[in-house]
């Protein structure tokens, strides 16, 4: 503790008042003088008195207590941070400047570790400062001190007028440091499926010449895909053909240089969104029946679908009166569907549809190699389908993955899932699957159907006789359906409750058509929330993978059980910590996904600089050094007005700061004597003018 003692007036009047009252005594003394009048000099004696009296002047003793100042020293914990040997250089000087700022006086010292913060948003160092200060008043700030490697993603956050301290940067990398890394500087979000689209990369590399090509390799959605070589330091567009719908994510990785401090970031991801152009369906009606609406509507319903839709209302060989002006106005373009423009239809759908010599058995053979270079096929059967001259009678027989017996079944039955049906995406989780008795779908009855034994593909939808009502396949590189009723609008009516008519289809249309979603042995993986959830869908549960690995953007590895959901589906998910491409495995098949931004803050560029800090470093009077070739500094304490920072030291301001534990105040001039001062002048100057 220490006493200050001191003599300090405490006036009984405003101090206003004090300084008219001291001028009238002046000028009231100076008159007197100038009379010459007897006893002047006596009577300024008692004024003054009474001028000190109402001063009234105090002897002060006040006991001050010291305040020790505050010291924050940032330890940066970031990703980048944790590269080579920056974690052994952060923790030797973290040690070492905790052993020399406990010997100095007056000093408290706070350690604040800063780690990555959530949703890419870097190293927030200044921000975990700005908190660690927030109780400190600025009289109380010795200083900051910043173990970092300078790859700072907030240095904006403080001023040095709000930070009011010296800011000192001590690098834990090295100058010599090499990183190579991949930079996408523009790329779209979203493009066409079937299309390319343009992205701009570079690769930088300051150990290599301006245009040295280095070879890249190019990953699509896990899978590899090809090389391709990029110019070093310069920019370069490539081109990304989008084969899917949803996310595609293309990686592209370079090799690690000699000597690199990290290959990381040798790779960048591009998520582009794939998005369909308008579907083309080609819908072809037989003779007019009940339900022949309900796949018109449902297509006409999607926007994303053009749908072209022929209906035939009689046989070319039929012949009847109708004037020729009351007939169609164009001929059925035979040709330009079935040779010409076959190839851009996205499904092609036979509703009731039976030969009648309208379609010739040439143009299905066409049907039929368009099916096996990937296209997608669906039939709709009604009875027709038993006649001879049915599509089962012609080539399209090649694809159908069925033998007839020529039966049609007229009983009432209610579609049921197959085991297959149940683990299925298209019929699996359809609305009212479990709501019926005895665990059956609670649906309304179809009226009849047609008699098949499947020789291929998988039956989804039963009656219950184990009859195939649903059918789905592959042949070839393509895909076919069969619905082998024609009353599936039955409950697009409501009777008997219903059923979930448009969601069947609407599935059914798109497995066709090879939407991501409906695939039934496929591994995905999507972020919900803050944790990524990984799928694994199979239909053989035997053959279902136990457990999936996960490759975080940084490399480390993650072992994950599947949880076995019994519907086709095994789930797993993990809490994601950092943004970047996670690449998931089972051991068969490979998946990526994106959580956050697929290029994230810290992992962009890793070498140590000085460069984001260096403007607020010098503002606030601090210093840099770098541990790896400078050492750690010495650290001193300074007070107001000298420098804080030199070649080979760092000052930590002494701002001598206290409080005051207490005060004693004692009256120079108490009543008693003022009074007494008082009246003996009076008397004095009365005695003095009376002789």
């Amino acid at each position: 503790m220490t006493v200050l003692t001191d003599i300090v007036l405490s006036p009984l009047v405003p101090a206003a008042l004090l300084w008219i009252l001291s001028g009238l005594l002046v000028a009231l003394t100076a008159v007197s003088l100038w009379r010459r009048a007897r006893g002047a000099w006596v009577r300024v004696i008692p004024a003054v008195v009474l001028l000190v009296a109402l001063a009234n002047p105090q002897w002060m003793v006040e006991r001050r207590e010291a305040l020790n100042d505050v010291a924050v020293i940032a330890v940066d914990e970031s990703f980048s941070n944790g590269l080579g040997e920056r974690p052994a250089r952060t923790t030797e000087a973290l040690d070492r400047l905790r052993e020399t700022l406990d010997t100095l006086p007056r000093l408290d010292v706070r350690v604040v570790p800063v780690a990555d913060a959530a949703a890419d948003q870097g190293t927030r160092l200044m921000g975990a400062v700005e908190r660690a200060l927030a109780d400190v008043p600025p009289g109380r700030r010795a200083g900051v001190i910043a173990l970092t490697d300078g790859r700072v993603h907030d240095a904006d956050a403080l001023s040095a007028a709000s930070l009011d301290a010296p800011l000192h940067v001590l690098l834990t990398g090295a100058p010599s440091e090499r990183d190579r890394r991949l930079i996408v500087e523009a790329a779209p979000g979203y493009g066409l499926v079937g299309r390319a689209v343009d992205a701009t990369v570079r690769l930088d590399d300051p150990a290599l010449p301006d245009g040295t090509p280095v070879p890249v390799t190019v990953s699509r959605d896990g899978q590899p895909e090809g090389m391709l070589t990029l110019p070093a330091n310069r920019s370069e567009t490539v081109s990304l053909p989008l084969e899917h719908a949803a996310d595609n994510v293309v990686e592209l990785r370079a090799d690690a240089a000699e000597g690199e401090l990290t290959a990381v970031n040798n790779s960048a991801a591009i998520s582009v969104n794939g998005v369909r152009d308008r579907l083309r369906v080609l819908l072809i009606s037989g003779e007019p029946h009940a339900g022949e609406r309900v796949w018109r509507n449902l297509l006409k319903a999607d926007p994303n679908v053009d749908l072209i839709h022929f209906t035939i209302l009689r046989p070319p060989h039929k012949d009847d009166a109708t004037p020729l002006r009351e007939l169609a106005l164009i001929a059925f373009p035979i040709r330009e569907l079935f040779e010409e423009q076959l190839e851009n239809f996205d499904l092609i759908v036979f509703d009731r549809y039976s030969r009648r010599g309208l379609v010739p058995l040439g143009y299905l053979s066409n049907v039929t190699d368009y099916v096996q270079g990937g296209g997608a096929l669906l039939l709709a059967a009604g009875p027709e389908l038993n006649d001879v001259i049915s599509l089962y009678d012609s080539a399209l027989a090649e694809v159908l993955p069925i033998t007839l017996s020529r039966t049609t079944i007229e009983d009432p039955f209610v579609p049921r899932p197959t085991e297959d049906g149940r683990r299925h995406p298209v019929t699996a989780a359809l609305p009212g699957l479990e709501d019926g008795p005895d665990g059956l779908p609670g649906w309304g009855r179809w009226a009849r159907l047609i008699d098949a034994r499947p020789t291929g593909g998988r039956t989804l939808l039963s009656d219950a006789s184990n009859r195939p009502v649903l059918l789905l396949a592959r042949s070839g590189e393509g895909r076919v359906g069969l619905l082998l009723s024609d009353s599936a609008w039955l409950w697009a009516k409501g009777v008997e409750g219903g059923g979930p008519q448009a969601e069947l289809l609407r599935r059914v249309s798109h497995w066709l058509m090879k939407e991501p979603e409906l695939e039934e042995d496929a591994l995905r993986a999507r972020m919900v929330g803050d944790s990524l959830e990984i799928t694994r869908r199979g239909m053989d549960p035997a053959a279902m993978p136990e457990s999936v690995t996960v490759t975080g953007p940084r490399g480390t590895e993650t072992t994950l059980p599947l949880s076995d959901q019994g519907d086709g589906r095994a789930l797993a998910t993990l809490p994601i910590d950092a943004p970047g491409v996670y690449t998931i495995s089972d051991g068969d098949r490979t998946t990526v996904a994106v959580a956050g931004t697929p290029n994230p803050r810290e992992t962009a560029a890793v070498t140590a600089t000085a460069d984001p800090l260096r403007p607020l470093v010098e503002a606030s009077g601090g210093g840099v050094h770098w541990l790896a070739s400078d050492g750690l500094p010495a650290v001193r304490r300074v007070v107001e007005g000298q420098s804080t920072a030199g070649p080979g030291w760092i000052g930590l301001r002494d701002n001598r700061a206290f409080t005051v534990a207490g005060v004693d105040q004692t009256s120079l001039m108490p009543v008693w004597l003022a009074v007494l001062t008082i009246l003996g002048g009076l008397g004095w100057a009365w005695w003095r003018e009376g002789r």
